[in-house]
């Protein structure tokens, strides 16, 4: 039986469920109709796209209990795991590594990796990361005044950065990016299985030829420790070397672009950076919190549970509204205002717990050094178009700019 077609009983049909998610109306908020749900209660109910109705927890302390709770899945194999847009389909036949597989196994994956993305290896990363950002915003003072910030900055920095850790030859940029980019966009399973398969038959060639030529990199150590002895097969490797390369430039991206715009149009929290960097650490915690651009983390119950007042019972879809939990009042004060000195490190923009962003220290390092870098070089930028008319990338989901024009 297909997921529209499955019956899940458990869940109230009456009255009808809203629909979820939704696109926003403003790149840096969430719906405005994502706040009834909120006041719903922390666990309410949604529909999705085809249908079947789930969970939704919009509270903060749920949230972060759930993402704890080893009576929730994340694996796509399992039937009753809730896709939350067509383009998803085609993920019930990919076993995607960390993201879509529960412990022991997800623990071994992590275990391979975890040593790259520590914060001492990241610490060691910051000139390389900074240099990066000073030589393409060497070129694009040259070339101005005006660029577009996600062409010239946002887009090359993380994609550099994540090129030279796994040993991808940056060179094939354009390739990759524009794939990332149409599995995050497209309305279609068709089009994001294309755009997967595309991506698997690249590191599949790439990893063969790692294998005759050894490189420097992540996936070259990877080959050598791991796949040569036996602790990971080579579709697993090439998945994990999918998921790496495009988790490690398409978000960061997002958020620098994003990030920018949404200082740039909160001036006041813009001058108080410019007046003392040192903010910078906890700013980007905010802009995390604030923008929470990846909004939705999908669990299916394995056992029953409660979980803020609700009964779960085991198939049940649950989803999670990480921009709605991260303006949860009971766990930030003001949490609608952009707060630059506001404490904001509890947020879930990464997640929580076991499955919590394997990248999450590479992100910060990357978004503090191109924010901190960007406020001091050019500190008379602004926009080059009224905000209106800035392209925005359609996402239920994920958030970004096509383009984010700029002058100073």
């Amino acid at each position: 039986m297909t997921d529209a077609g499955r019956v899940h009983a458990t869940v109230p049909s009456v009255p009808p469920a809203p629909s979820f998610p939704r696109d926003r109306t403003c790149p840096y908020r969430p719906p405005e109709s994502y706040g009834a749900l909120a006041a719903d209660g922390p666990v309410t109910r949604v529909a999705l796209y085809n249908g079947r109705v789930v969970w939704l927890v919009t509270g903060h302390a749920e949230a972060r209990a759930l993402l704890t709770d080893p009576r929730v899945s994340t694996s796509r194999q399992n039937p009753d795991f809730p896709m939350v847009a067509p383009r998803t389909e085609s993920q019930s036949t990919v076993v995607l590594p960390l993201l879509g597989v529960d412990d022991p196994e997800h623990a071994r994956q992590r275990r391979m990796l975890i040593p790259r993305f520590g914060l001492k290896r990241v610490n060691e990363m910051r000139p390389q990361i900074q240099a990066v950002v000073d030589r393409l915003l060497d070129a694009m003072l040259a070339a101005g005044p005006g660029a577009d910030l996600v062409a010239a900055y946002s887009l090359p920095v993380p994609s550099t950065v994540i090129c030279s850790l796994l040993g991808v030859p940056y060179a094939d940029h354009d390739f990759f990016e524009s794939r990332s980019r149409q599995l995050f966009l497209a309305r279609t399973a068709v089009g994001s299985t294309a755009a997967l398969d595309e991506l698997r038959d690249y590191l599949r060639g790439l990893i063969a030829r790692k294998e005759a030529e050894p490189g420097e990199g992540l996936l070259d150590e990877l080959i050598a420790e791991r796949l040569a002895e036996g602790e990971v097969d080579r579709e697993e490797l090439v998945m994990m070397a999918v998921l790496l390369l495009v988790a490690g430039h398409e978000t960061t991206s997002n958020m620098i672009s994003l990030g920018t715009f949404t200082l740039l149009e909160h001036p006041e929290e813009l001058a108080a950076l410019r007046a003392d960097p040192a903010l910078m650490p906890g700013a980007v915690e905010e802009l995390l919190r604030f923008l929470s651009i990846a909004d939705g983390l999908v669990r299916v119950a394995v056992e029953d549970l409660d979980l803020g007042g609700r009964t779960v019972r085991a198939g049940d879809g649950i989803m999670i509204s990480t921009s709605v939990v991260n303006r949860d009042a009971a766990a930030y004060e003001r949490p609608e205002a952009l707060d630059v000195h506001r404490s904001a490190r509890h947020h879930v923009a990464f997640g929580y717990g076991v499955h919590q962003c394997l990248g999450q220290n590479l992100a910060r390092a990357e978004l503090e050094i191109a924010l901190t870098t960007l406020v001091r070089r050019i500190p008379t930028l602004r926009l080059a178009v009224p905000a209106g008319e800035v392209p925005v990338k359609p996402g239920d989901t994920l958030q970004g700019l096509f383009e984010l024009p700029v002058t100073w």
